[in-house]
């Protein structure tokens, strides 16, 4: 069985995860207001460590997901990069690439589409002509 594979994914995972860290701490330190509060999600470090995609939500519920998005990858993206260089153990700091994850926000949506239609079906609406009902309900 072939053990590089499974080390270089294992280092990649490791570096994202101290890139996290520290991303994290910095990003609570910029006094910039245009960044509003954002959660990092996951880093994902290319094979070779040369870059990085930071996976981000922002509260409340990503109304400016792509303009933190364009702030973070132009004029902070040197800044937080140098930053991560300082304090970091790694040889070489992978470019960083900013991506706003909507996943909670489209999480969020699809859970008040459930709850509507079950409080529709509870209420007595009918149901899509290609919904069978519970056996309960018959």
């Amino acid at each position: 069985m072939k053990r590089g594979g499974n080390r270089e994914f294992g280092r990649g995972e490791r570096i994202g995860a101290e890139l996290m860290r520290e991303l994290t701490v910095i990003l609570r330190s910029v006094k910039d207001p245009r960044i509003g509060d954002i959660t990092l999600q996951e880093i994902r470090v290319s094979r070779d460590l040369a870059h990085a995609k930071v996976y981000f939500t922002c509260f409340p519920l990503d109304e400016q997901g792509a303009e933190q998005a364009r702030l973070l990858n132009g004029a902070l993206a040197g800044y937080l990069r140098s930053r991560l260089a300082q304090g970091s153990r790694l040889r070489t700091v992978p470019r960083l690439q900013f991506v706003h994850d909507e996943s909670v926000a489209r999480g969020e949506r699809l859970d008040a589409l459930i709850e509507r239609a079950v409080a529709d079906t509870h209420a007595g609406a009918p149901l899509p002509d290609d919904v069978e009902p519970d056996s309960e309900q018959r």
